[in-house]
């Protein structure tokens, strides 16, 4: 039996760090913040300020942008468990067909609409709706238009 592999899942995006804080929004995530690693490339000249940029009072890679799950504030990208991370890398080419993989947030089948709700406010589309026995979901679509399902 061989050991489990730690993973992340990443997603291309025009805008990584507005995608990154909109799914930090949506999933109780927390940024991902690199600020004293940022500035150490910076101070050896390993990266310029034309990699970086700065949001918020914070530094970040433009290119760019992770968060994980607040329980795993602490743990590296090689520790035993993985911490649940997603990560947003700028691509010149905005989304053009249908998601491969999507995710799909489990709030329960009385909590849907409100947090289709909550979502939208916070930038995503509802696209449609699947109530029927066996299958209940709202497809929605991420400010770039990634699709994810609420059920």
């Amino acid at each position: 039996m061989s050991t489990p592999i730690g993973f992340q899942i990443t997603f291309d995006a025009l805008d990584p760090h507005t995608q990154a804080r909109f799914w930090a929004e949506a999933l109780g995530y927390e940024l991902e913040l690199g600020d004293d690693f940022i500035r150490s490339m910076l101070e050896r000249g390993v990266a310029t300020q034309d990699d970086v940029v700065e949001i918020d009072g914070h530094l970040f890679w433009r290119t760019g942008a992770a968060i994980r799950h607040p329980a795993d504030r602490d743990v590296g990208p090689y520790d035993d468990p993985a911490p649940r991370r997603l990560l947003f890398m700028a691509v010149p080419e905005a989304k053009s067909v249908k998601n491969r993989v999507h995710l799909d947030l489990n709030v329960g089948h009385d909590h849907i609409d409100a947090e289709v709700q909550r979502l939208t406010q916070l930038g995503a589309k509802a696209l449609y709706s699947i109530d029927e026995p066996g299958a209940f979901h709202t497809t929605m679509a991420d400010p770039e238009g990634n699709e994810f399902c609420v059920q």
